[in-house]
């Protein structure tokens, strides 16, 4: 009697589960990289109010410290921003003669004075967010430990755009909470981005005294950075 399939229907089975396999891992190897904030949030540059607020000027070129404008980031989980008072104090009418702006600059700032003419605030949006379940970033626990701004933000001085430079994902901080001598430094440093930039560097290199300074900042610290679900967590 003749067989109802064809041979080659025994070799059906092993194929379909070879291409299931395939399938399921092209699956979890996308996910794995591309539904991640690594992926979806490193970069994120959103268009800001007027053009924006140019770190690299401000902080670069003018040589501002961060806490001029955050001026919680000492005491607060928030590293607040600004309220426009704070913008108007260097962009007033009153200002523009003494600075002798230029036509262009002074067009790039009239949305300050329109906002505090107004009564308004500036609708900065926001460039770094952790999510809803996790609680707020306490920002002066970290600077009290001598984490700077750095190690989160990248070089925020050098940014004409603010963008997001690292994915602030549960592994990215666990991975410092581990390794607590990767980011410390003295906490009188923190905004002095350069200077942190290059000693983090000479560290990373082996540099012994800059490894014994860290082992210094460590052994200072009133504990240890916390590892457990409730540290971060509801």
């Amino acid at each position: 009697m003749a067989s109802l399939f064809p041979k080659w229907f025994n070799v059906l089975p092993t194929v379909l589960a070879l291409a299931g396999a395939g399938a399921m891992t092209t699956v979890v190897g996308g996910m794995w990289y591309y539904a991640t904030p690594k992926f979806f949030r490193v970069g994120y540059m959103p268009t800001q109010p007027g053009g924006g607020f140019n770190h690299q000027l401000h902080a670069g070129k003018l040589g501002m410290d961060c806490r001029y404008c955050h001026t919680n980031v000492e005491k607060s989980y928030e590293a607040n921003i600004p309220n426009v008072a704070t913008c108007y104090g260097c962009h007033g009418e009153n200002l523009l003669a003494v600075y002798s702006e230029s036509e262009t600059h002074k067009q790039k700032t009239e949305f300050v004075r329109t906002a505090y003419n107004g009564n308004e605030s500036i609708e900065w949006r926001r460039v770094h967010k952790v999510p809803d379940y996790v609680r707020n970033f306490p920002h002066h626990a970290h600077v009290a430990a001598g984490v700077s701004c750095y190690s989160c933000h990248g070089r925020i001085d050098t940014m004409p755009v603010v963008w997001q430079v690292e994915p602030l994902s549960m592994s990215w901080c666990l991975d410092c909470h581990r390794s607590d001598d990767k980011n410390l430094v003295p906490r009188e440093k923190v905004t002095n981005l350069q200077w942190v930039e290059d000693h983090l560097k000479s560290r990373r290199e082996g540099n012994q005294q800059a490894m014994v300074t860290a082992r210094q900042l460590v052994d200072g610290l009133k504990q240890a950075p916390p590892a457990n679900c409730g540290a971060c967590h509801y």
